[in-house]
């Protein structure tokens, strides 16, 4: 059986046909559904390019094909193709497929609009949080507050009609979208760390600098990971006198403004962007040589960031939102957008090394919680519950 997974990513193009990645959204990562279907059909966005950086993935491959959707950035984009993305979405989902819509994604609710006309029973992988995202300050449009309302409720409604739900979260997502009374149910981490993205040992202070390295990773596209509010912190604690530096690994529409931000607040030499490295050993390099991790976001539902900085024993800050609270001890959480706070937050744990080493500790062993042995049995149910499901569903038509 061939499953249609949906996926809201922004994918490139070749002349050749090919489909790429800069992300870990390549060919390994759609591996796992082929350990249940015979062949996957991802719809998603492709952005037409000439060429592809040479650390780039290819998506497509041996039984994995991708329904491109033409390539938009926005409501006003979107809505000047929709008729050719619905005629694609048309195109791409069979009756004999098997349906997982990774939602939140206007993708995914161009195809539920399918499924749900003809019945067609689908699934949900919960990968985030339509509130959060169009929370205040994390999206720059006059539309935002209708946004949320409409993306929420949606995703409410998906969540209660559809055959099967997997959420990234143990709790969080489930207690905004609960799923329907006769709901198929489970939980998995989106996020899964081969052996190699774990270190063997936990950290420990570097008594021979009284520098520390402050490291962030996430897009810059909107403002959703408030970088940032994590630059007005870092210069809040450097005029303070704190000798700290801020690493800053993400690319996006917004990296002129932040730039312009660290010049205007004087500490333009402290902060470094390092552009959009290839997953994996790029960005391992980078989280080795830091000395702590920051994730102050207005919106998340489980970052694999933050993960894969515990799994490397990073002593840790994020906020207080989605399913961070699941991974780290409120004491090393934030409000979102609290400028003053992260600042005080930051200042308390430079000061106090011992803590740092036993946030490391703590860190390194809540991360092994998501190596992809753990975690491949549950997964692995839930798309054979949605297989077993379609093949009913068909015998029944």
């Amino acid at each position: 059986m061939n499953v249609v997974v949906s996926i809201d990513h922004r994918y490139f193009g070749t002349p050749d046909g090919a489909v790429w990645t800069s992300t870990n959204c390549g060919y390994p990562f759609w591996l796992r559904y082929l350990e249940v279907f015979d062949s996957v059909r991802i719809v998603s966005r492709v952005r037409p390019v000439s060429s592809v950086s040479p650390h780039w993935q290819r998506v497509d491959g041996k039984n994995v094909s991708v329904a491109a959707i033409p390539f938009y950035v926005g409501p006003t984009q979107y809505a000047q193709k929709a008729l050719q993305v619905k005629k694609v979405i048309q195109n791409a989902v069979n009756p004999g497929d098997a349906v997982i819509l990774r939602v939140p994604s206007n993708v995914a609710n161009c195809i539920y609009d399918w499924v749900h006309h003809t019945n067609h029973p689908y699934a949900l992988e919960v990968v985030g949080d339509p509130y959060n995202f169009f929370a205040p300050g994390s999206v720059k449009h006059p539309l935002r507050p209708f946004f949320r309302r409409w993306f929420t409720n949606k995703l409410k409604k998906k969540c209660i009609e559809a055959n099967a739900v997997a959420y990234v979260t143990k709790e969080a997502l489930q207690e905004r979208y609960p799923s329907g009374k006769e709901t198929y149910s489970t939980y998995y981490s989106d996020v899964e760390l081969t052996d190699e993205a774990f270190v063997s040992t936990p950290r420990s202070p570097n008594p021979k600098s009284d520098k520390l390295t402050l490291i962030t990773v996430g897009t810059l596209e909107n403002f959703c990971k408030a970088t940032d509010v994590l630059i007005d912190a870092v210069a809040v604690c450097v005029q303070e006198g704190f000798n700290l530096e801020l690493v800053i690994v993400g690319d996006g529409h917004y990296r002129k403004d932040l730039e312009a931000q660290a010049k205007t607040l004087g500490i333009k030499e402290r902060v470094f962007f390092k552009g959009q490295l290839p997953s994996g050993k790029a960005v391992l390099e980078q989280l080795d040589v830091a000395d702590m991790f920051l994730l102050p976001s207005r919106q998340e539902s489980l970052p694999r960031a933050l993960i894969e900085a515990m799994a490397r024993g990073l002593p840790c800050i994020a906020s207080n939102i989605g399913g961070i609270p699941e991974l780290l001890l409120a004491e090393d959480l934030v409000t979102p957008g609290d400028v003053s706070g992260l600042a005080t937050k930051i200042k308390e744990f430079v000061t106090k090394p011992e803590r740092m080493a036993q946030m490391s500790v703590r860190n390194l062993e809540i991360a092994k919680e998501y190596n992809e042995k753990l975690l491949k049995q549950r997964r692995l149910k839930f798309y054979r519950f949605i297989k077993e499901s379609t093949e009913a569903w068909l015998v029944n038509q």
